[in-house]
């Protein structure tokens, strides 16, 4: 239990654009968000990542994207 309170991971939503396609499960339209990812050792940043991650706009799923 002590080991959640040292570590911890902060997301910031960058910004929010939609994106080609069409969800798979109901047809929504596609956004794509940037996060800004921070990871945090005892109140230290160990590591910073900015990710791009899709969502659909009617139904929320997270959308996960294969090459």
């Amino acid at each position: 239990m002590w080991l959640v309170y040292v570590c911890d991971e902060e997301e910031k939503e960058l910004g929010r654009q939609q994106a080609p396609g069409s969800c798979p499960h109901c047809g929504g339209k596609v956004e794509a968000v940037d996060v800004e990812a921070q990871w945090k050792f005892c109140f230290l940043p160990m590591c910073f990542k900015i990710k791009r991650k899709y969502f659909c706009s009617l139904c929320s799923r997270r959308l996960v994207l294969y090459y």
